[in-house]
């Protein structure tokens, strides 16, 4: 490649160096005598005609040291070990001396230590050095003469122990550059003569390769750095040259007298004769700074005699004539990429930021100022691209924007699908996105997109959406299939809109029978969403998959047994469908008896439903169907419910059912009044009255008001009524005077037998009477024998313990005498006789209750004097019981 095609830039800012401390142009190494120069580990070294050694850091403060008795010809500083090695003479005419120096000892003057010595020559004779060169890993030192030959030395240069030396390459020609090269734990050693280029492997057995048959001259060699996988670079007249341990590489095309070749950074710095100013100037040189890897020169321009040159604190340093210092700072990254940005340079200046490691963040925005500059330009495409290398950082709607436009939709597609590519692409992005393919209509790259076996990078529920309201059913269809998106995919199979019925049939089957393969909970979820249109559409199939859900028992542990199927949450779905629902319904029952109340409600609400073209063919066998099921002792139909039910329907047997069932007497009682049936009304009274007496009063009241002739009916009812005492005869006597057909003759002998028996109830209080006043008088007799005389009692045994009476003793005026021990352990008090005490009791509480009474009667005949009817107060307090008899119940005698 021909160098004069790469682009200029002025990169580096050059400066001659000045004094720190006077500002003035530094001339400390002025009318020294050196002959060579070094940098590293901070430091600039050089070496003089004396043998004397200099080293400064960035303050320039030179700090001096001898070296050699006589001249310094070479210094080589190793980069990652703070070791010098110089080549000088100490006498004149013998052969040369190597000596290592390690400037991390320091002596009593602070100087650096030499630690090692070593003579070197090819032969008996003196040999003149040409260049030297030490492994960084201090393992081997190559020396190079103007004989051609090259010593090389093995082992530890910092010790002369364990060294071993040789000549390792013998040529006829003067030898111009040295280099190690250690890659993959092969240590590959680079040799340059004015005739040759030579590659020796020192890790198998010294192998050697000649790489060309045209050398270099001096200082025009260099190894490059990582980024050029350590190449062996050549500077010759026509071009330069790179090198593997293997083979030749790439050459670039520069012409001109090449006196220097650096390597610095990622830069190859080159220096040569300037032709065109050598013949009226003299002794001009041309700098030029190469950037190999993104192929552009950073640097160049005229500068005095170039002497050598030195890297240093991130700085070049020219050593020009007089040793005068000039300084290339390069310039800062961001500064370099506005000159190429002004240049619309934007490719260079990617290479540039990606070699300077810039961060990707800056990159970002050199990608998108490079896309903005080519879609201003109309290069659409390479716009995209650019724009496409920002996903991630750049938001995407930015570069939307740009290729909305319907003659974009090219470019806009391959956008979107990158972002989908690198699974950055939202529910929007994807809709744009199957929006393009269907508006280009490429049903190849829509296929490519969705219908296909990697996995996807995009919302597949967006895309399902967009491929459905753009007409491609079958694309949608497959992303519901494939990543198990049921509920869109039976949305989908139910909604396509087919004129043909086989067609659409075949669809709601194919639903189904998709549906039947889900898990128990989601078919069952599905079945509720969608059954509706399902049973209108094909409802035998779906009350079989209905009735296999709801008999199915989940396995263990997919449901709770509070999360089984409910058969009645599906019966909403049979709206329309009563026959397919009653069929559902009957095979729940029969084979889940203890189904719930609400199954049991509509399975008989459907037994009662009545079409009015049913015949009594029809209807008589559901009428069957509803008793047995409301006689059914597992059903649990709501009660209450079911009452309204059959009363709405008119349904006779199933109401007296529930009522009795309810133990709703009365209201059969009712029920068979309101339709006048006397012997269903007997019935009922006999049938339950035991459990209801009322039923008999309200039986009566119903024959004492009806029109009709009822004498038989109310003379049973009598019977009844008088049977158990239910009524008192006046109110008989007073409900019956309302009906016009019952004579005196039907309650005659009803009424007789009531006073018959109330006379010999009065007789008998008559009796009690006398025989309670015959006793009083007799106590009150018995009261005044006490007072009058003692009472001897002659009672021998304790009543309660049997045992003799001794002391202390109780004895009680009826005759009966205890221990008083045994007394307190018995009663509270000593003041009752036990035996006593229950008779006792019962008087008092027949004297309060009289006392009551009294009170009461009195009252009672207050009103009745004051009342104009007086028949009404009789009722109601007859129907308080005042009248009632309080009648005392004596134990029998010796009880």
């Amino acid at each position: 490649m021909a160098v004069l095609q790469w682009r200029k830039f002025n990169f580096f800012d050059k400066d001659v160096v000045k004094d720190l401390q006077s500002g003035q142009v530094l001339d400390k190494f002025k009318g020294l005598r050196i002959t060579a120069w070094a940098s590293g580990r901070g430091n600039i070294i050089c070496g003089d005609a004396e043998g004397m050694v200099y080293f400064t850091d960035h303050s320039w403060t030179l700090i001096t040291f001898p070296a050699y008795q006589v001249r310094i010809s070479h210094l080589y500083q190793l980069k990652q070990s703070n070791i010098l090695v110089t080549v000088g003479e100490d006498d004149e005419g013998i052969q040369p001396m190597v000596k290592v120096w390690n400037f991390d000892k320091r002596d009593s003057m602070n100087l650096p230590v030499c630690v090692r010595m070593l003579r070197v020559a090819p032969g008996t004779k003196p040999v003149a050095v040409s260049c030297v060169c030490a492994h960084e890993n201090l393992s081997a030192m190559a020396v190079g003469f103007c004989d051609g030959s090259v010593l090389l030395v093995r082992g530890d240069i910092t010790r002369d122990r364990h060294s071993k030396s040789k000549i390792i390459h013998s040529d006829k020609h003067p030898v111009t550059g040295l280099a190690f090269r250690h890659v993959s734990n092969q240590t590959v050693l680079f040799i340059a003569t004015t005739d040759t280029i030579t590659s020796y492997n020192l890790t198998h057995k010294d192998t050697r390769n000649v790489l060309d048959m045209h050398g270099c001259h001096v200082n025009c060699s260099t190894l490059s750095n990582h980024a050029q996988d350590f190449q062996f670079v050549v500077g010759k007249k026509d071009a330069l040259y790179f090198y593997q341990p293997d083979g030749r590489g790439p050459c670039l095309a520069f012409e001109g007298d090449k006196t220097r070749v650096l390597w610095f950074r990622n830069y190859l710095v080159v220096a040569s004769l300037d032709t065109k100013t050598l013949s009226r100037q003299g002794g001009m040189a041309t700098l030029t700074i190469y950037d190999i890897q993104n192929k552009f020169t950073a640097y160049s321009s005229p500068l005095p005699e170039i002497v050598d040159i030195v890297a240093e604190w991130g700085s070049l340093f020219i050593v020009s004539t007089e040793n005068k210092l000039y300084r290339l700072d390069e310039k800062d990254t961001q500064t370099k990429l506005d000159m190429l940005f002004k240049k619309n340079l934007y490719q260079m200046a990617i290479s540039l930021a990606k070699s300077q490691h810039y961060d990707y963040e800056g990159l970002i925005d050199i990608f998108t100022q490079y896309g903005d500059h080519l879609n201003s330009k109309g290069d659409h495409d390479g716009a995209i691209q650019q724009y496409i290398r920002t996903i991630g950082h750049l938001e995407p709607s930015y570069v939307i924007r740009k290729f909305l436009d319907a003659q974009r939709i090219h470019n806009l597609t391959a956008y979107l699908q990158a972002l989908h590519g690198q699974s950055l692409a939202n529910k929007d992005h994807t809709t744009l996105l199957i929006n393009c393919y269907t508006k280009l209509k490429d049903v190849q790259k829509l296929d490519e997109f969705v219908m296909t076996d990697r996995e996807l990078n995009f919302d597949v529920e967006t895309a399902i959406k967009v491929c459905r309201q753009a007409g491609y059913n079958k694309h949608a269809l497959y992303l519901a299939r494939k990543y198990h998106e049921h509920d869109w995919f039976l949305k989908i199979y139910l909604e396509l809109e087919e004129k043909d019925e086989a067609k659409r049939r075949a669809n709601f089957i194919e639903a189904l029978d998709y549906m039947s393969k889900l898990p128990l909970k989601e078919a069952e979820s599905y079945l509720k969403k969608y059954g509706n249109a399902m049973v209108n559409e094909i409802p035998q199939d779906t009350t079989t998959l209905l009735k296999q859900l709801c008999t199915t028992v989940p396995p263990a542990g997919e449901m709770n047994d509070d999360e089984s199927v409910r058969p009645e949450e599906f019966i909403h779905i049979y709206v329309n469908q009563t026959e397919f629902l009653l069929d559902f319904l009957e095979f729940i029952v029969k084979e889940q008896p203890l189904s719930s109340s609400v199954i049991y409600n509509t399975l008989l609400e459907l037994y009662l439903h009545r079409e009015p073209e049913d015949t009594e063919v029809i209807w008589a066998p559901k009428e069957a169907k509803a008793l047995q099921l409301l006689k059914n002792p597992e059903a649990k139909y709501h009660l209450d419910q079911a009452m309204v039910l059959t009363q709405m329907h008119d349904f006779t047997a199933g109401v007296l059912y529930l009522y009795e069932k309810a133990k709703l007497y009365q209201q059969i009682l009712h029920y068979h009044m309101d339709h006048r049936n006397y012997t269903m009304i007997i019935e009922t009274c006999k049938m339950h009255g035991m459990k209801d007496s009322s039923l008999w009063l309200q039986a009566l009241s119903f024959f004492a008001h009806s029109d009709e002739e009822c004498r038989e009916q109310i003379v049973e009812v009598l019977a009844h009524i008088d049977k158990r005492n239910l009524l008192p005869p006046l109110m008989v006597v007073q409900t019956l005077a309302h009906n016009s057909t019952a004579t005196l003759a039907t309650v005659r002998d009803y009424v007789v037998k009531r006073l018959q028996a109330e006379n010999e109830l009065v007789a008998s209080d008559e009796r009690l009477i006398r025989q309670y006043r015959e006793e009083t008088e007799k106590m009150r007799s018995q009261c005044e024998e006490l007072k009058a005389s003692a009472k001897i009692f002659q009672v021998s045994k304790c009543l309660l313990c049997k045992n003799p009476l001794d002391l202390p003793a109780v004895h009680f005026l009826c005759h009966h005498s205890y221990h008083q021990n045994c007394l307190e352990g018995m009663m509270d008090t000593d003041t009752e006789c036990p035996i006593c005490q229950p008779e006792n009791r019962k008087v008092l509480d027949m004297v309060r209750a009289q006392e009551t009474d009294k009170g009461l009667h009195e009252h009672f005949h207050n009103q009745l004097e004051r009342a104009t009817d007086g028949f009404t107060v009789v009722a109601d307090y007859f129907g308080r019981g005042v009248f009632n008899k309080l009648t005392l119940v004596t134990d029998p005698a010796g009880e």
